[in-house]
């Protein structure tokens, strides 16, 4: 009986563990969703199309915010959905 016990519980224990793995499709919706729509929307607010600009530093000056805020938003994604584990 006592090596019953011994097995029975660290197996009990076990059973309750499921595999997660890393958010990647929360990210990918984060960024589609949430990020790349906003820079669409921001280049179209500054007269731009959204992929069309080279982040150099002769580009124009009305996508530099739009660039920042895209970098921002991809980082804040990256922080929140890579991290959440999903079944």
């Amino acid at each position: 009986m006592r090596v019953f016990k011994t097995i029975a519980v660290p197996l009990l224990a076990l059973s309750g563990i499921t595999l997660v793995q890393a958010g990647l499709i929360a990210y990918a919706i984060c960024q589609t969703a949430g990020c790349n729509t906003f820079a669409v929307a921001c280049y179209a607010g500054a007269g731009l199309t959204f992929g069309m600009v080279v982040a150099v530093a002769e580009a124009p000056a009305a996508a530099i915010p739009c660039n920042s805020a895209l970098g921002i938003c991809s980082a804040n994604c990256a922080a929140v959905a890579l991290v959440a584990p999903t079944p």
